[in-house]
């Protein structure tokens, strides 16, 4: 059999994505590790549209059901599956391999909606405080800390964008930085850092996450001394880059210094015919739920426009 679409992972992209294949009637395969992506670690989401508060558990179960009210002769779905790497079968299909099985599939058109992870912080204590006042997700997570003194660690523009929203709430921002200098927009920096509830820490390493319980405080080095201080805070905001799931589209498709896929903005479509991307693991500016399921049906109108014309 040959697939009219096959979609990859099944976070609110890949779930976006199969839901309007389907409303298309695609032939169409969703093959996905799990649902929910990212946003399953998160433990109160307020920004997922048309829902004031969902846990990111509660919000992968709605997706997943959603998907499944859709199952039918048109869209199958294969969950508990890795992808290991999509092929060009120079014909106008594509093949898909997974890890650990000798079963294939053959599509004329592929959704590549996997994601990416988030770069954790490599300090003592992270581990243990992550959604104890240690996030990845500012966005998600950022008014439960209104009123409280926090921190921010990362030095490019998602940790000064994370900052910037932070100082709309909360009582102070002390943003961490390895380096001398930012990799952020100059304009950026410029406008965060004349906010009074800032404070800027450059050539610092991070060392520990303090607290039992939740997070207390964070100790640090500071490099240019090598001193080691402490400094209290309730909530930790870690902006450090993320790391895309492209490994399976390596030379297939153009992929940027930071290993995302390159995209036609207007039509999600990447450097190869056949092949569209949506979601965390493109070349996009704001990584967001709502982003990425837009994104995503954005390239299904584009998808269904090429499968009934080949264009």
């Amino acid at each position: 059999m040959i697939y009219d679409l096959i979609i990859l992972g099944a976070g609110p992209a890949g779930s976006s994505g199969a839901v309007y294949a389907s409303r298309k009637r695609l032939k169409t395969l969703l093959i996905t590790e799990s649902f929910g992506g990212q946003s399953i670690d998160s433990s109160d989401i307020q920004n997922w549209i048309g829902t004031v508060s969902i846990s990111g558990l509660d919000l992968a179960k709605s997706l997943e059901e959603h998907v499944k009210a859709y199952a039918d002769d048109v869209l199958e779905i294969k969950s508990g599956y890795r992808v290991e790497k999509v092929t060009d079968n120079q014909d106008g299909t594509f093949t898909v391999t997974l890890e650990g099985s000798d079963e294939t599939f053959m599509t004329k058109s592929v959704l590549f909606t996997l994601g990416s992870v988030r770069r954790k912080l490599p300090a003592k204590g992270a581990a243990e405080l992550e959604h104890k006042g240690l996030t990845y997700c500012a966005s998600c997570d950022g008014p439960i800390f209104t009123g409280k003194d926090v921190a921010v660690i990362g030095g490019g523009n998602a940790a000064f964008e994370t900052a910037a929203q932070l100082l709309a709430y909360t009582k102070s921002v002390t943003l961490f930085n390895r380096s001398d200098s930012f990799r952020a927009d100059e304009v950026t920096v410029e406008k965060v850092l004349q906010n009074e509830k800032i404070t800027a820490l450059t050539n610092v390493d991070i060392l520990e996450v303090l607290g039992d319980k939740v997070v207390e405080g964070i100790k640090y080095k500071d490099n240019s001394t090598g001193e080691e201080k402490e400094l209290k805070v309730e909530g930790i905001f870690v902006e450090i880059g993320q790391i895309p799931n492209t490994a399976s589209v390596q030379g297939l498709v153009d992929i940027d210094e930071y290993g995302k896929i390159k995209i036609d903005h207007r039509s999600q479509r990447t450097s190869k015919p056949g092949i569209w991307a949506a979601g965390d693991c493109t070349n996009i500016l704001y990584h967001q739920n709502n982003i990425a399921a837009g994104d995503a049906v954005k390239a299904l109108e584009d998808i269904y426009f090429y499968i009934h014309t080949g264009k």
